[in-house]
């Protein structure tokens, strides 16, 4: 009651970011089981997706810079 936009601000932030992972990987299902396979999976996807986010950004040289200092 206290944020009416609330749901909003999470769907601006959180919830494209989700879906465009789960879009990518093709499935709606994770390809591992156990929960300490899943996570490195998850985390794989995450760290691919900032990975393109960044190139989108800042260009792949600039990227590779930034990577080298």
């Amino acid at each position: 009651k206290n944020m009416p936009n609330a749901m909003t601000l999470r769907h601006q932030t959180v919830e494209h970011p989700f879906g465009t992972i789960k879009q990518w990987a093709g499935t709606q299902q994770l390809l591992t089981r156990t929960l300490k396979h899943v996570k490195t999976e998850v985390s794989l996807q995450v760290l691919a997706y900032n990975f393109k986010r960044m190139m989108n950004i800042m260009g792949v040289s600039g990227l590779i810079s930034a990577m080298k200092t």
